[in-house]
């Protein structure tokens, strides 16, 4: 081709790509089978297969959820018919003998010196009477007791049980208080150990083991029918005994066969003693306990008072003109100390 005269040829550069710019990847193409619609038979079988362990894991996840839902509601609630079988049952009984033990410190502490380690009497009023127990001792009642005093009980301004609680200026706080009442109040269906106040160790007997000990009160226990109420204040039944049997004679009657009696330490002195049979007789009773009321009653073989004497405070001396009594062996106690017993033969 030729070119007009006087224009010069045109330059070209060179086909080269610029050093900036990235070398071209290389493609590659996907076999003919990734793009298929198809379900073939192999990919089918391997989708069920795959569903169906699903539907066992969530099967087996179920029910062990519904297992584990049905066990905790036993193991929390307790299984029908069987007493105490709850957790939260289980809990509250060990949270009682729990408290029943630290309430048995504070009693022996604070409390045994007046009332007994037993909680017979001493110069403060027994506790561990049943008929008390039954209705008169409730835990509102001791609450009031331990919160104003003995005046509570008596209406007597000089009483020598004080103030415990904390409310009030005594030493303990509520938590003792409850401590106190759940001890006093325990069944003799609970047994609970003994332990050192000091480190809360148990404390072993002779052989090793733990000392144990159960509550006083007894939850089968009824009153008699037509059985005097237990009185508002204690030391009102000191001063006489409506149930006494036989007036105290003042001197045995000339040739008297004449039985001693002594009481000390809130104890008889002697635990078995004879007298005649069907003849009367002066029980010459010596109680030596000062400021402390005792008195004695004998009962046959099936618990029956054959005679009550009445209740006086010692340190003194009573005679009791006990009536003929058939041949027989005999029970003797303190209803003031039902602790306090003996045997009494006649012949």
């Amino acid at each position: 081709m030729s070119r007009p005269p006087g224009q010069e040829p045109e330059e070209r550069l060179p086909a080269t790509r610029p050093e900036s710019l990235p070398a071209p990847v290389e493609r590659f193409a996907a076999p003919a089978s990734a793009h298929q619609l198809a379900l073939t038979p192999e990919r089918a079988a391997s989708i069920v297969r795959q569903s169906s362990n699903a539907r066992w894991v969530g099967f087996l996840a179920v029910l062990f959820v519904v297992v584990f839902v049905i066990v905790y509601y036993f193991y929390d609630l307790g299984f029908p018919g069987i007493a105490n079988s709850s957790r939260e049952a289980k809990e509250v009984a060990a949270q009682q003998v729990t408290s029943v033990e630290a309430g048995y410190n504070l009693f022996e502490a604070n409390c045994a010196r007046c009332h007994g380690a037993a909680g017979q009497g001493g110069i403060g009023p027994v506790l561990n009477d049943q008929a008390k127990l039954y209705v008169h001792l409730n835990p509102q009642y001791i609450m009031n007791v331990l919160t104003v005093g003995g005046r509570y009980v008596c209406g007597n301004p000089t009483s020598l049980m004080p103030v415990w609680a904390d409310t009030n200026g005594g030493p303990l706080n509520y938590v003792q208080i409850q401590n106190l009442i759940d001890f006093i109040r325990a069944p003799n269906t609970l047994t609970y150990t003994i332990r050192d106040n000091s480190t809360n160790e148990p404390i072993l007997d002779s052989s090793g083991k733990p000392e144990t000990a159960v509550g006083w009160r007894d939850p089968n226990y009824t009153p008699a029918p037509g059985a005097t109420p237990v009185p508002d204040c204690w030391s009102s039944a000191l001063t006489s005994s409506p149930a006494a049997s036989g007036a105290p004679a003042s001197t045995p009657a000339p040739g008297e066969t004449v039985v001693k009696l002594d009481a000390s330490n809130i104890a008889f002195t002697q635990t078995t003693l004879s007298g005649p049979a069907n003849t009367a007789f002066d029980l010459q009773f010596n109680n030596q306990d000062a400021s402390v009321p005792h008195n004695v009653v004998i009962a046959d073989s099936t618990g029956k008072a054959v005679f009550t004497g009445a209740i006086f405070n010692g340190p003194a001396t009573q005679d009791y003109a006990v009536p003929a009594l058939a041949p027989g062996t005999y029970s003797f106690h303190c209803a003031v100390h039902t602790n306090m017993t003996g045997t009494l033969t006649i012949k």
